[in-house]
């Protein structure tokens, strides 16, 4: 039986939105509940300010995303440009920086231009992003991807602590939708590393901290605004 290898490259371009929005919702939600709630502020006001928050990070992340991401599209096509350009230009010298790279990479001199001449006689603008620019197929710049997954998984993170204050009484809203999060978060790490194949205690814990301390940080300043008023 043949040994298949599973590499998760692949996964990079909706899985970096993914997390980024998921954890975004949970902490930012659940932060802004809780500064909320420190303050001193109804049941209706938490959960407007909830609900608030959702919509509103949920088109940001989206945005953001999108036009982040359109940017590095953009300059991947003008890279490409610019290498379809040359390769137009002075077909010879583009042939010769390629066998460079192969050879820096430890082929002999022949062999890396006989590589050079073989890749480039299949695909020559493939190559050189490739191996010359770095950008392939499993990695390119998909806006359109990065603004969906991070939308969605921010309006699905937003929503598991804005649930938890719906549900939860007023006087135990704090503490619930703290512990909760903290909860939604360990797990997400750890889902996050796994698919990403990092260690899945070490993801948990990282995502955890920051969460902890944004949550920490906007219940103090929820506390002190509630006191001043």
């Amino acid at each position: 039986m043949s040994y298949v290898e599973h590499h998760r490259l692949h996964r990079i371009g909706w899985l970096r939105a993914s997390v980024l929005g998921a954890n975004d919702g949970i902490v930012s939600t659940a932060s802004l509940i809780i500064g909320v709630a420190a303050a001193g502020a109804t049941e209706a006001s938490i959960l407007l300010a909830g609900v608030a928050g959702l919509v509103a990070g949920a088109m940001s992340m989206a945005a953001g995303e999108y036009v982040s991401v359109s940017s590095q599209a953009d300059t991947e096509r003008a890279d490409l440009e610019l290498e379809k350009a040359s390769l137009e230009k002075d077909f010879e010298f583009e042939r010769d920086e390629l066998a460079s790279i192969y050879e820096d990479r430890g082929l002999q001199p022949e062999l890396a231009v006989e590589v050079a001449d073989q890749l480039m006689a299949h695909d020559a603008l493939g190559a050189h992003a490739r191996d010359e620019i770095g950008i392939s197929e499993k990695t390119t710049a998909r806006p359109f991807q990065a603004a969906w997954s991070s939308g969605v998984s921010f309006t699905v993170g937003a929503a598991l602590p804005l649930a938890v204050a719906w549900f939860v009484p007023r006087p135990s809203v704090l503490g619930a939708v703290a512990a909760a999060s903290l909860i939604f978060l360990a797990f997400l790490g750890g889902l996050a590393a796994r698919t990403g194949g990092a260690p899945i205690v070490m993801g948990a814990i990282r995502v955890t901290l920051w969460g902890a301390v944004a949550m920490a940080l906007t219940a103090g300043v929820g506390q002190l605004f509630g006191i001043a008023a």
